[in-house]
C-alpha cells in the first residue's frame, strides 16, 4: 500500500486553495469589468444628452418642455405633435415616438409571448424525448439569427403578404414590424420559461399524476402556474428585446413618426430615430444631444424591465422553496 507524504498532502491542498483563489478572483473581475462597462456607457450617453437641459441660446427650440407638447396649434383643429427635428422651427416632441414604439413592441409581445410560452410547455413537459433534443435547438437558434435579415424578410416578403390578404392601405406599419419583431422575442422568451419550467420539482408533476390528473392537465394546472412568475419573467425579457430593437423596426414600420392608435398606419420608434438620424446629425448640435437624451430613455426602460424580470426569478426560486 502507497501512502502520500504529509508534506505533499499540505502542499498539494495549498496549491488546490490558491488555484480557487485565483479563479476567484478572475470571475469577480470580469464582472466588476462588466458593470463598470455598462456604467461608463450610461454615463457617455448620459454626458452627451446633458446640453439638452440646458437653456442656452441655441437650444432655445429644444427646450425639455416642449417634448412632450404639441408642436402645432391651430385654431379649430387638434393639436399635433412632430417629430422634425431638421426645419427651419425645429419640431422635437417625442410623443409620435413613444407611441410607435408602443405599438410595435406590443404587437410583437402579444404575438410573441404566448407562442414562446406555449412552445416551452410543450418541450418541457409533453414532447418526446427525440424530439425535444431538436426542437428546443431550433428554437434557440432563431436568436442567432441578424435581425437585419429578419427585416428584409419583412420588408420584402411579409409586408406584401399581409397587405394582400388585409388590404391594408400602408405597405409598411405598425403591425408588420411587430409581426417581424415577434419572430426576435420568440427565442427570448421561450428560454426563460423553458428554464423556468423545468425547474418545477418533479415531486409536483408525481403528485398531480398519482391524483388521476393527465399530463396536459398536470402542465397547464400544476406546473405552467408553479413556475408563472418565471414565465413572467420571460415575457418582461421579450418586452425588453422588443423596444429596444433598431433594424426590424427600421426596415418595416414605414418611419412615419405620426401619432395614430391605428396598427396599419406607418410609424416610428425611438431606437429607429437614433439609427436613422444619427448618422446625418451635426456632432454637438441640439439635435445631436435630443439622439442622446432618447438613448438615456431607452436605457432607462430597458433597465426597468430587467429588474422586473431579476425580480419575477427571484419569486421563482422563493416558491419552489416553500416560501411566499
Amino acid at each position: 500500500m502507497v501512502t502520500t507524504p504529509p508534506g505533499e498532502v499540505v502542499s498539494s491542498r495549498r496549491w488546490r486553495q490558491v488555484r480557487e483563489r485565483l479563479v476567484e478572483g478572475a470571475v469577480t473581475a470580469v464582472a466588476f469589468l462588466g458593470v463598470a462597462a455598462i456604467a461608463l456607457i450610461f454615463v457617455f450617453v448620459a454626458r452627451e444628452a446633458l446640453p439638452t437641459l440646458a437653456s442656452a441660446e441655441e437650444l432655445k427650440d429644444f427646450t425639455l418642455s416642449k417634448l412632450f407638447l404639441p408642436q402645432v396649434i391651430r385654431e379649430g383643429k387638434p393639436a399635433t405633435f412632430m417629430w422634425q427635428p431638421v426645419s427651419e422651427v425645429p419640431k422635437v416632441s417625442l410623443i409620435p415616438l413613444f407611441i410607435g414604439t408602443l405599438k410595435v413592441s406590443l404587437v410583437g409581445i402579444v404575438i410573441a409571448a404566448p407562442l414562446g410560452v406555449l412552445a416551452a410547455l410543450f418541450t418541457s413537459e409533453l414532447a418526446p424525448r427525440r424530439l425535444r433534443e431538436w426542437l428546443k435547438p431550433a428554437i434557440e437558434l432563431l436568436a442567432g439569427v441578424p435581425s437585419v435579415v429578419l427585416g428584409f424578410f419583412a420588408l420584402m416578403v411579409l409586408a406584401t403578404a399581409l397587405q394582400d390578404t388585409f388590404g391594408l392601405a400602408y405597405r409598411l406599419n405598425a403591425l408588420v414590424a411587430g409581426v417581424a419583431l415577434s419572430l426576435a422575442i420568440v427565442p427570448v422568451v421561450f428560454t426563460v420559461a423553458e428554464d423556468a419550467l423545468t425547474a418545477v420539482p418533479r415531486s409536483y408533476r408525481e403528485a398531480s399524476l398519482a391524483l388521476g390528473a393527465t399530463r396536459w392537465e398536470t402542465a397547464w394546472r400544476v406546473v405552467l402556474p408553479a413556475a408563472a412568475p418565471g414565465v413572467l419573467a420571460a415575457c418582461v425579457l421579450g418586452l425588453g428585446r422588443a423596444v429596444g430593437e433598431t433594424m426590424i423596426v427600421l426596415m418595416a414600420s414605414g418611419n412615419a413618426a405620426i401619432v395614430s392608435a391605428s396598427l396599419t398606419d406607418s410609424t416610428r420608434t425611438m431606437s429607429a430615430t437614433i439609427a436613422a438620424e444619427m448618422g446625418e446629425v451635426v456632432v454637438g448640435s441640439a439635435h445631436y444631444s435630443l439622439l442622446f437624451l432618447i438613448g438615456v430613455q431607452l436605457f432607462v426602460v430597458a433597465f426597468v424591465l430587467n429588474l422586473l424580470a431579476g425580480l419575477g426569478a427571484k419569486r421563482v426560486v422563493r416558491r419552489l422553496g416553500g416560501r411566499r
